[in-house]
């Protein structure tokens, strides 16, 4: 295992080969940098060197292919104000982990206001000549956004790799019926009776399907599960591999506490509020899961979030 100074050079080393905004640099150079980061992330994990510029940031741009920032634009959106959801965002942002000191001490909610307010001008700005929208501020987008606004050194990055996030990576999640989410919920009951039958019968006695007890690990892609360092980690691993993994990042939760579950006679109280995430634990489980999903359900997993 290499040490954390060590890997922090390796992995600063291949960021700056595998940058897409390298003239020279080949697509063969840059899938390869990718393949190697993906590969430390899932080995080893995002390295914090005292002193250091942090790899986060850098990493998740990467993996969002965010290389250019349009401030023009995002001042412009900034500068419209409230927009008509101005009034479910402000219900929404003071409580964002409310509970989290370093996440308060580090965002304001003037910060998160100002990049969902911005967010909803853009999307507004671009609906189709119907007046339909791919997707609409919701509920939950407030704790979606709040991972960008802690681990990006700014507010524009934040907001490029927020919405790039949303419209790229889960746009079913954000429709005015949420339809990604309950899709990942149906998957999630799916996928749990096949990798654990046992413990997917227990629950299915008390009536606990995932619509229940997991919408807000679905629909927040677990940040709303503390610590937050925690999640900054499970993230390194979506955004390397897929968000679609959310949904066995859950089921690997409910394993690590299959114990209690079983043995409790109200699993719901466990299931109320998840356990502190462990992610690197989390983790490899959820590897492990991946070889038993059938090659069918799976591919309904990868594409649940942006795919009808």
């Amino acid at each position: 295992m290499p040490s954390t100074a060590t890997l922090y050079g390796l992995l600063s080393n291949i960021l700056d080969n595998s940058s897409n905004s390298g003239r020279h640099r080949s697509s063969t150079n840059i899938s390869d940098g990718l393949k190697r980061i993906r590969r430390l992330v899932l080995t080893e994990g995002i390295p914090e060197v005292p002193g250091k510029p942090p790899l986060r940031a850098r990493i998740w741009k990467l993996m969002l292919k965010v290389d250019t920032l349009n401030a023009e634009d995002y001042l412009r959106w900034v500068s419209m104000g409230p927009s008509s959801d101005s009034h479910k965002i402000k219900n929404d942002t003071f409580r964002t982990l409310a509970t989290d000191t370093q996440f308060k001490g580090k965002v304001k909610e003037d910060m998160l206001i100002r990049l969902l307010e911005a967010f909803v001008w853009k999307i507004t700005s671009t609906e189709s000549e119907d007046d339909t929208q791919p997707f609409k501020y919701v509920q939950g987008m407030n704790v979606l956004s709040a991972p960008f606004l802690f681990t990006m050194p700014s507010q524009l990055e934040a907001f490029a790799c927020f919405s790039t996030f949303i419209e790229n990576g889960c746009p079913l999640y954000v429709q005015p019926s949420l339809k990604g989410v309950h899709e990942g919920l149906k998957l999630l009951d799916r996928c749990l009776e096949i990798v654990d039958p046992e413990l997917y019968d227990r629950l299915a006695s008390k009536n606990l399907k995932a619509e229940i007890y997991a919408f807000p690990s679905v629909m927040t892609l677990c940040a709303c599960t503390p610590p937050l360092e925690e999640v900054l980690q499970l993230w390194d691993f979506l955004l390397c591999f897929g968000l679609h993994l959310n949904i066995l990042c859950v089921i690997a939760q409910l394993l690590l506490i299959k114990q209690d579950l079983m043995e409790s006679p109200s699993p719901m109280k466990i299931l109320r509020t998840f356990p502190p995430l462990q992610a690197r634990p989390v983790i490899g489980v959820t590897v492990a899961l991946v070889k038993d999903i059938p090659e069918d359900l799976y591919r309904e997993l990868v594409a649940h979030p942006y795919a009808v």
